[in-house]
C-alpha cells in the first residue's frame, strides 16, 4: 500500500469521527433522561403485585425509547450520507444507515465508491451505542430489582 493509497479515506473519517461524537453523546443524554424517570417511577411502586406490572411496562418502554435513539442516531448518518451525496435518496440513505449502524450490512445499495469507509466507521458508531444500550439496560435492572426486594423485606 502506498501513502497515496490512505489519503483518500481520510475525508471519511473527518466526517465519521464527529458522528460518532455527536451520536455517543446524544445517547447517552437520552439514556440518562430514561434512566432517571424509570428509577423515580419504580422507586414509588413497593406494593410486590404492582411493582412487577409497572417493572415490566417500565423496561419495555425504556426498550422502546432506547430504540428510538437508536433511530434517531441512525437518521443522523442518513442524513450526513445525503448532503455527501452518498446516497440518492432519503429511504437508501437510512436503510444503509441502519445495515451499517447493527453490523447486519446492507443490501445492494449504490453508495458512492468515495464513502464506502464510512459504513465500517458507521458500524464501529453502532457497537459502541448498542453496547451503552446494553449496559444500561442491565445496570438500570440492577438497581431497581435490589431496591424493590430490599423494601419488601422491611415491610415485613
Amino acid at each position: 500500500m502506498h501513502a497515496t493509497d490512505v489519503s483518500p479515506w481520510g475525508i471519511d473519517w473527518l466526517w465519521g469521527v464527529p458522528l460518532i461524537v455527536v451520536t455517543v453523546v446524544i445517547h447517552v443524554i437520552g439514556l440518562g433522561l430514561i434512566h432517571a424517570r424509570v428509577v423515580s417511577t419504580l422507586g414509588r411502586t413497593l406494593d410486590r403485585r404492582r411493582f412487577l406490572a409497572v417493572f415490566v411496562l417500565v423496561i419495555g418502554v425504556s426498550t422502546l425509547l432506547a430504540t428510538a435513539l437508536h433511530a434517531a442516531e441512525a437518521a443522523t448518518w442518513a442524513v450526513a450520507y445525503r448532503l455527501l451525496g452518498a446516497l440518492p435518496d432519503g429511504r437508501s440513505a437510512m436503510l444503509y444507515s441502519l445495515g451499517a449502524m447493527t453490523t447486519f450490512g446492507h443490501p445492494d445499495l449504490p453508495v458512492g465508491r468515495d464513502w464506502l469507509l464510512m459504513g465500517g466507521i458507521e458500524a464501529l458508531n453502532g457497537l459502541l451505542l448498542f453496547g451503552l444500550t446494553t449496559a444500561f439496560l442491565f445496570a438500570m435492572i440492577s438497581e431497581v430489582w435490589p431496591v424493590h426486594r430490599r423494601a419488601r423485606r422491611e415491610r415485613v
